[in-house]
């Protein structure tokens, strides 16, 4: 399976996820902690399609688009999954699971913006 397939695949189950969460959320549990995974989920799933596009179109992408595609989703899905497994299962993912999947996925957005400043001095740009 190429790299752009995996990611895609990622963010299909994202994206699935999420809208399975927002449907739990209007008509189970009234919103709160499912929505916000629903919510999660769903951007990360589209921010990874855009990541993917942005990689396929550009020929000079930098290889590390997709790993931060990767990591972005791993960790939406990690949040998204703990929040949902507590609000139905009253269970943790594992220990520290929404914390970890968070700081992950700030951690990947940062990455991102490193990642075009690097880019841009790398061309002779200033990093503006």
């Amino acid at each position: 399976m190429r790299r752009t397939e995996l990611d895609l695949m990622l963010a299909g189950l994202l994206g699935a996820g999420g809208v399975a969460d927002a449907a739990l959320a209007a008509h189970v549990t009234g919103g709160g902690p499912v929505a916000q995974a629903a919510e999660i989920m769903m951007i990360h799933a589209a921010a990874i399609v855009g990541l993917v596009a942005f990689r396929r179109g550009a020929a000079d992408a930098p290889s590390a688009i997709g790993k931060i595609a990767l990591a972005m989703g791993l960790g939406a899905a990690i949040f998204g999954l703990d929040l949902t497994l507590l609000a139905f299962a009253g269970a943790h993912l594992f220990p520290m699971a929404a914390p970890i999947g968070g700081t992950v996925m700030i951690l990947s957005w940062l990455a991102l913006a490193v990642l075009v400043v690097i880019e841009r001095m790398r061309h002779g740009e200033p990093p503006t």
